[in-house]
């Protein structure tokens, strides 16, 4: 016989018995019951402090904030990592950087066995001169095909002959250096650490093999010539090399033949070349890579027609057309001084003048 609950004909066949699964859905399990905000009071806590049937319980504490933060640290100290490795340079080096050598220079002028030639038009001179063949302006300093070396990428190398380059289109070629006694073009292109002495050189020129502006860049005295022509010539090299693992050298060596004229003369004046070679021994490290800077450590310069007795420290004073160098020279050199560099003058040959 069926209980008062059961069905008249008795429990179907394959369904719930006692009907217990109509209400699994809402039976409520231990942990859920735990973590209710509010709870039944027991009979005796109402009776005793007459208190309503429920109370609510404090939130459970599940570390979550914690959790969090250490999270957002190690994204925090992932993300500077990243940074850090991003801005270092590739190839920076943790030893102590070398301290930059001092620029050696010398400045020997060649002085003309006869009477300068000149001619009114600038071009019929280069075309009647060894400068024939010669390229205009920076086209004559060609970069050379480059390749890595050992310890500096093929990227490095360009840089120090791009360098190197502008040093030199900047110190030979630009009209506001040559004369009109601009210098700055050409200081930012040096380290920092040369600064001083190029201030020095021409705060106070002296013939010493440190301090002549004329070692720095070829300059003129913008009150005695001009430029008859801004196309000047130009013919050379440049060759890059290691020299150790933190160490670039670019060797240089170039010829530039300038057409002058007196400062104020006309067209119809005749003008004159003048000639000078430059060979240039620049240095980088790694952070003049990086800040396209060079150390010039060597400056060998030759320069004509001028006249023996002209002082070529501080400018150039060529010898204009007709014009024949004067007699004398410079002064000898005690070799038993210390300090004291040894003058020099050389004769220009016939044959590195134009014909004319």
């Amino acid at each position: 016989m069926g209980g008062p609950a059961d069905p008249p004909e008795g429990t179907p066949e394959g369904g719930p018995v006692g009907g217990e699964d109509e209400y699994r859905s809402v039976v409520f399990d231990e942990s859920f019951v735990r973590a209710a905000r509010l709870q039944e009071y027991s009979a005796q806590e109402r009776i005793t402090d007459h208190a309503p049937a429920v109370r609510r319980r404090p939130p459970l504490r599940r570390g979550l904030s914690r959790q969090v933060l250490i999270l957002v640290l190690l994204i925090a100290v992932a993300f500077g990592t990243a940074i850090y490795m991003g801005v270092r340079h590739p190839y920076q080096n943790s030893a102590v950087r070398q301290p930059v050598e001092p620029l050696r220079m010398t400045v020997i002028p060649l002085a003309p066995e006869g009477e300068v030639p000149g001619h009114p038009d600038a071009e019929y001179l280069y075309a009647h001169s060894p400068a024939a063949q010669y390229r205009v302006g920076a086209e004559g300093i060609p970069l050379p095909a480059s390749r890595r070396t050992a310890h500096f990428s093929d990227s490095q190398v360009v840089s120090a002959l791009t360098t190197a380059k502008d040093y030199i289109v900047r110190s030979s070629l630009d009209p506001d250096v040559l004369v009109r006694d601009q210098v700055r073009a050409v200081r930012v292109l040096l380290d920092t650490e040369q600064l001083d002495q190029f201030d020095q050189s021409f705060a106070h020129p002296a013939a010493d093999g440190r301090h002549a502006p004329t070692g720095w860049l070829v300059r003129f005295d913008p009150a005695q010539v001009r430029l008859a022509d801004a196309g000047i010539r130009v013919q050379g090299s440049l060759q890059a090399a290691e020299t150790d693992a933190s160490t670039l050298e670019v060797t240089a060596d170039h010829t530039f033949v300038y057409a002058l004229r007196a400062a104020g003369a006309g067209a119809s004046q005749a003008a004159a070349l003048f000639t000078v070679r430059r060979e240039l021994h620049f240095r980088f490290d790694r952070d003049d890579l990086r800040m396209h800077t060079a150390q010039l450590v060597v400056s060998y310069v030759q320069a004509g027609p001028l006249s023996c007795a002209e002082d070529s420290t501080n400018r150039l004073h060529p010898l204009l057309a007709g014009q024949t160098a004067k007699a004398g020279g410079p002064a000898g050199t005690d070799p038993y001084a210390t300090g004291s560099a040894t003058a020099l003058c050389g004769s220009l040959a016939t044959s590195a003048q134009p014909k004319v």
